[in-house]
């Protein structure tokens, strides 16, 4: 079957130049940690899942529906432009880049949408006979998961790949209720408050029950826990306006088709990388 890898290169790039150990600089005293993580766990991530097609994709810095829809979506994260560029992660992204333009693997950056949205429209791919591999931490996307589509949480030897049973063990709810279930707990990472009142386990017992978000706001009155319910009453417009901001409908054009996402890893280490595009 073919196999399209999907990495999510913003997510990537954060974890690696958070995450690598020390900050790393070459021999012209430039920092290379960030870019020499993201090209390492890559290049494992690819020999790992063995895809046919490949690519990377980036969120870019501006503005889009979900904003409008929430002001405060995603504004209590980290303002790097007050920040000296060569703190941020940013600063490597042009080596990073690079080094995706060597190892010939397409990458992209949204300028109207978020990474999201592409990773929804190319999951939607499966359904043509693709299987598809999302790499990414990014708790959104277990919402596609699939028979034929999985998450590839990258953590070394601890990597773990999210699967339909793997979500039903974790969460005790199916794929397909993710958005809605995340749509009660909220997510702080994105700044979207859930009800009051509802955690991991009580949201899934709700979906348990009535199946979906939108058939628990229709029959709020049958929530047996007098406070559940009130919460659920209280937060009515905030539940809907959740699950706008985190259900993924694909609707977007890709930057790439699939014929263009032809992917095939050489025998190639990350030195060899980083010395090709001059970081060593």
């Amino acid at each position: 079957m073919k196999r399209l890898l999907l990495v999510d290169g913003s997510n990537l790039l954060f974890q690696m130049f958070f995450g690598m150990p020390a900050r790393i600089i070459n021999a012209e005293g430039k920092a290379i940690h960030g870019t020499l993580g993201f090209v390492g766990a890559l290049l494992k991530m690819i020999r790992m899942t063995n895809p046919t097609h490949a690519a990377v994709l980036f969120d870019g810095e501006h503005k889009n529906e979900r904003s409008a829809i929430h002001a405060d979506y995603k504004a209590n994260r980290t303002d790097y432009s007050q920040m000296p560029e060569s703190e941020t992660p940013f600063s490597q992204l042009p080596d990073i880049k690079a080094a995706l333009d060597y190892l010939k693997i397409r990458h992209a950056e949204t300028t109207d949408c978020e990474t999201d949205d592409w990773m929804a429209a190319y999951a939607r791919l499966a359904d043509t006979g693709f299987e598809v591999i999302i790499a990414s931490f990014d708790s959104d996307f277990f919402q596609l998961i699939s028979k034929r589509v999985s998450i590839l949480r990258y953590r070394g030897d601890k990597t773990v790949i999210c699967t339909p049973e793997w979500l039903q063990n974790k969460f005790d709810i199916f794929p397909s209720q993710y958005a809605d279930f995340k749509a009660l707990t909220g997510d702080v990472s994105d700044n979207i408050k859930g009800a009051d009142r509802v955690g991991p386990k009580t949201a899934a017992a709700l979906l348990h029950q009535f199946g979906s978000l939108e058939q628990l706001l229709a029959h709020t009155e049958k929530i047996t826990k007098p406070g559940i319910q009130q919460s659920i009453r209280q937060n009515h417009e905030r539940l809907r306006q959740n699950q706008k901001l985190i259900h993924l409908t694909g609707n977007v054009p890709l930057p790439y088709t699939l014929s263009e996402l032809q992917y095939f890893l050489p025998d190639m280490t990350t030195t060899q990388v980083l010395k090709a595009i001059q970081l060593r």
